[in-house]
């Protein structure tokens, strides 16, 4: 079933391609996000409020919406295979499309290109609001499009190339667990007063599952920098110096390679919150940002993900065949 699951996965890829991630009620990561506030409710009651009562909650919520999640994808793809193979992979298919957000983080980020073009400062931060973590009220122009290019190059990796890395080698259901992961972290791997215990495990694990994708994503964007004529070099020197200046060990993998590729400075101090957080920049100030690197590393983000798309595929499907896998 390994071969029908590779398939999938393409064809999940050129769904979200064609019509991006689709916006209603029941998609799988509303629904997720829906479970995740409901259990966390749930196990802060049953545990006590003292630091290690917290903690444990933190973890067995995580385990808990990483196997309901888990175990229902499992038995909705297998019940679509167990009808028919091709209503199988069909429902499969599905899945993978769902996980994957190419096309709609491009679209997000380019809403915030439209209107900064067009001279619509305000229109710019509130576009920007709807695709970052942080306080956007008081960014100028350069603040706003610094954002949105570190949100499109941090996010090809959350949002592209990790699901992708995971499906490929695990089906829609290593997807589904990934996305999981991935969701939780949003929600609760915050490091504020409220979070700090709770998501410590939440977060620490999304650190894990990233780990690699991350390192993939670096190296297909400086290849997909190349391709495109940027300056990879540069891109190649800037991730080797700055790929860990980021409380986190894998966001700057790919924010650094786009800084270089681009010769902007991105990164530095943000408020979140309210509250303001120091952090490194990325990168070096050879050329001020301006709109068009918006569109630039949307450009670079699309073709990393074809890139990983046929590269790593491929490489799977290739190993598949050749150790005795048929191709049906």
């Amino acid at each position: 079933m390994f071969i029908y699951s590779i398939y999938a996965c393409f064809i999940g890829f050129i769904l979200d391609m064609i019509f991006g991630d689709p916006y209603f009620l029941f998609h799988p990561i509303r629904v997720m996000g829906k479970m995740i506030q409901v259990l966390e409710k749930v196990f802060r009651k049953v545990f006590s409020s003292s630091s290690k009562g917290i903690m444990l909650a933190g973890v067995f919520f995580n385990v808990s919406v990483c196997v309901i999640s888990v175990f229902t994808a499992f038995i909705i793809i297998l019940w679509g295979y167990r009808l028919n193979v091709y209503f199988g992979v069909a429902v499969e298919s599905v899945t993978c499309y769902f996980m994957i957000a190419a096309k709609s983080l491009k679209k997000e980020s380019m809403k915030v290109y439209k209107k900064i073009t067009s001279g619509d400062i305000s229109g710019g931060r509130k576009a920007l609001s709807m695709i970052v973590g942080r306080d956007t009220e008081k960014l100028d122009e350069k603040g706003i499009i610094k954002a949105a290019v570190e949100t499109v190059s941090e996010n090809l990796s959350d949002g592209v190339i990790a699901p992708i890395f995971y499906m490929l080698i695990g089906g829609g259901v290593l997807g589904v667990f990934y996305k999981a992961v991935n969701t939780m972290d949003s929600m609760v791997g915050y490091k504020n007063e409220r979070y700090f215990l709770f998501g410590k495990f939440s977060a620490k694990l999304d650190d894990a599952v990233n780990f690699v994708p991350s390192r993939i994503s670096a190296f297909m964007m400086i290849l997909a920098s190349f391709i495109l004529g940027k300056d990879y070099k540069n891109a190649f020197r800037v991730f080797k110096r700055d790929r860990f200046n980021h409380s986190s060990p894998n966001s700057a993998q790919t924010e650094a390679v786009c800084a270089g590729a681009l010769n902007i400075r991105l990164s530095g101090d943000a408020f979140y919150f309210g509250k303001l957080y120091k952090k490194p920049f990325i990168g070096d100030d050879i050329k001020s940002v301006a709109p068009q690197d918006i569109a630039d590393v949307n450009r670079i983000m699309y073709l990393s993900s074809f890139l990983m798309m046929f590269l790593f595929g491929g490489s799977v499907f290739t190993v598949h065949i050749l150790i005795g896998g048929g191709i049906f």
